[in-house]
């Protein structure tokens, strides 16, 4: 019998990972159909963010072949199968694994009350809300942050760079991109040594992010001509928000810049921001004399 045992094992495992192989190659094959179909329009890449349209469009619709073949899909089950309750435990508990990386991305950018307190929602989500299921922090009136290495670097004076389509992870900008492997570094489900539970959590907090975006589906639809544009917009005035933690100086539009004349021509007082760009935060670091 435990001959037998050792004899079936191996194979049923190779079974398995030709079936998966063969499953990878099918994904891989409809979604270069779907990336084939993408349409370029002919002024692709004039807009100044966003020179490298052409090659974002291609990444952009194989993005959303992948969504449409695997992760809406699997969204869409685990809304179905999963106790909404069980849905905000795991949604809450994904979030508690990000508080470190924004302690530490506060601290960063001379923001030591807003570290303090994202430490201290770690520490009381992890043990009083049992694993960060019960968000008790912000009950206790401890505001919940949202920090990144990417806001980091605009803190830090570093602009923004070209918009940017990664396979997989979406919609970036080149700063944004550099502070990707950052925050893998910074983030709780890293540094879980089990390889099996690592990427479990890993899945089911894809899964679970993707869930919480199905109600944003029909709105996209309904409201954009151009999807891809319309997403684009979308991240970069969030980005922005978020480096200027929700206060971002004005814009200038092209017809105020052409009305008033030049901060140089107006002694005393400082020109606006260039359109589209990111300045630093009134509480970015100087550079050193």
């Amino acid at each position: 019998m435990t001959g037998a045992t050792l004899v079936h094992r191996p194979r049923g495992q190779a079974s398995m990972r030709r079936l998966r192989s063969a499953l990878g190659v099918a994904v891989l094959a409809l979604l270069a159909v779907l990336t084939g179909c993408a349409t370029v329009p002919p002024n692709a890449g004039q807009d100044p963010r966003d020179p490298l349209e052409s090659f974002n469009r291609q990444v952009f619709e194989f993005n959303e072949g992948l969504d449409k073949v695997v992760l809406k899909p699997l969204a869409q089950v685990y809304d179905a199968v999963l106790p909404v309750p069980v849905q905000e435990c795991l949604s809450n508990g994904f979030s508690n694994l990000r508080e470190p990386s924004n302690a530490l991305n506060n601290l960063l950018q001379g923001k030591g009350a807003e570290a303090i307190s994202d430490v201290c929602r770690f520490a009381i989500n992890t043990t009083v809300g049992l694993l960060g299921c019960f968000d008790v922090a912000t009950r206790m009136g401890l505001e919940k942050h949202r920090e990144d290495f990417g806001q980091t670097l605009a803190v830090w004076g570093v602009g923004n760079g070209p918009f940017l389509v990664l396979p997989l992870f979406g919609p970036s900008t080149i700063r944004d991109t550099a502070g990707i492997g950052v925050e893998t570094v910074l983030d709780v489900n890293f540094w879980i040594n089990n390889v099996s539970v690592r990427n479990t959590i890993f899945g089911v907090r894809t899964v679970s992010f993707r869930h919480e975006l199905l109600k944003a589906d029909d709105l996209i639809s309904d409201a954009a001509l151009d999807k891809y544009t319309f997403v684009r917009d979308g991240y970069l005035q969030r980005r922005r928000n978020l480096v200027f933690d929700g206060n971002p100086p004005r814009e200038r539009d092209p017809d105020d810049e052409q009305a008033e004349p030049k901060a140089s021509e107006t002694p005393g007082r400082a020109g606006a921001p260039p359109s589209g760009s990111d300045v630093n935060p009134s509480s970015a670091p100087k550079p050193a004399q």
